[in-house]
């Protein structure tokens, strides 16, 4: 069971595998997408129709499950889903259901585990094989797996690195979790956080924060929903930035400007823009928007 793109190295993983044999794949429906609002299949779902492996697309799975008890799974295993599994569901499986989660639980329960991590600041992050149960991300860990996040790391290659190491993770550990040689670990609920929702609005630049903080807000937030400004009231991209130890700047007050980026004031240290882009423009260089977009110090964003 999965939608996102996370999930399809996991999907790969199982029907490439001698060890495991996939009966069906269950995602969600097909969604429109675009200004057209065309409608469009989920990434597992094309993943699934490239390997010939039939395809169930509930609604609500908890409303529509009675197709599960005609294919008898062994095991249920679970990947950046987006529905809850009902407890007939968890209770259908010999070996129960599974997930593949992108945390070191019981850190970052909850929707958008990659991006908090990189949000918050953290060094290091990894992917949880977890039973499930009816809480939120709260069932037993069954193994683990850590990476570092580098300072070049951003919400994509960081996905597109956990999602992988979460697929061998997977196959490594089916084998021992249905022979009963793996026991699970009960989380610690008191070290639990939650990794709600990203939404669009998170994006906007709040320049009494540090210039660390928003340097990993706009790493988090890559590629979406992205981080923004404005500048004389008109929106404002913030596409590449890196922290700066140039000090004596107010908070969006804008510095140095010049080939090398234009430096903004932070609540502690500033900012470094290399690549922006204005409400109706280009994608550009700090230097190319310069050319065409005076700043005289002293502009103050926000």
């Amino acid at each position: 069971m999965g939608t996102a793109d996370f999930a399809c190295p996991s999907l790969a993983t199982l029907d490439d595998s001698p060890l495991t044999e996939v009966l069906a794949v269950i995602t969600q429906p097909d969604r429109p997408r675009g200004r057209q609002l065309i409608p469009h299949p989920p990434a597992v779902k094309v993943e699934a129709q490239h390997r010939n492996l039939p395809v169930h697309q509930p609604e609500r799975l908890r409303d529509d499950f009675e197709f599960l008890t005609g294919l008898t799974p062994d095991l249920i295993v679970v990947a950046a889903y987006g529905q809850f599994l009902s407890q007939p569901v968890l209770s259908l499986p010999e070996h129960g259901c599974i997930n593949v989660h992108g945390s070191l639980l019981p850190l970052y329960r909850g929707a958008a585990p990659i991006q908090r991590a990189i949000l918050d600041g953290h060094t290091e992050t990894g992917v949880t094989i977890m039973e499930m149960e009816a809480g939120l991300d709260t069932g037993a860990m069954i193994s683990k797996v850590r990476t570092p996040i580098e300072p070049a790391d951003n919400a994509q290659t960081l996905h597109d690195r956990l999602a992988e190491l979460g697929a061998t993770l997977l196959i490594e550990t089916i084998p021992g979790y249905v022979a009963g040689e793996i026991s699970p670990e009960p989380q610690d609920d008191s070290q639990a956080t939650h990794a709600a929702k990203i939404t669009r609005d998170m994006g906007r630049v709040d320049w009494s924060k540090t210039a660390t903080e928003i340097w990993n807000q706009a790493r988090a937030f890559t590629p979406w929903p992205g981080v923004f400004t404005h500048l004389n009231g008109k929106l404002l991209k913030l596409l590449e930035v890196e922290p700066s130890d140039a000090t004596g700047l107010p908070p969006g007050a804008l510095g140095q400007a010049d080939a090398d980026g234009i430096l903004v004031g932070c609540g502690g240290g500033a900012l470094r823009i290399k690549r922006l882009q204005k409400e109706g423009g280009k994608r550009l260089a700090a230097d190319a928007f310069l050319a065409g977009n005076p700043l005289p110090a002293g502009t103050v964003l926000g």
